[in-house]
């Protein structure tokens, strides 16, 4: 069996190690990528959770004022009962 050459062996090497720093170069812009729309993702969720408290905040009391309403039906309801 014949020694490959060191040159020969270096070259490959050489080509070997452009292959895999390019490899790694591509899967680090795709992660660099992928933590960019993350962050787009919390920033977003982040705002539409201050817009949902801010519509909880300012949302009508429906129930406190539809039991004032049944409140005074009842006392008007009783007054004219009483006064016939």
């Amino acid at each position: 069996m014949t020694e490959p050459d060191p040159s020969a062996v270096a070259v490959e090497l050489e080509k070997l190690r452009g292959t895999v720093e390019t490899g790694f170069a591509r899967i680090d812009g795709q992660l660099a990528l992928l933590v960019q729309r993350g962050d787009q993702v919390d920033r977003q969720l982040a705002d539409h959770e201050s817009r949902l408290d801010a519509l909880e905040r300012s949302r009508w009391p429906l129930p406190s004022i539809l039991a004032l309403v049944a409140v005074t039906g009842l006392a008007l309801t009783l007054w004219q009962l009483t006064t016939r």
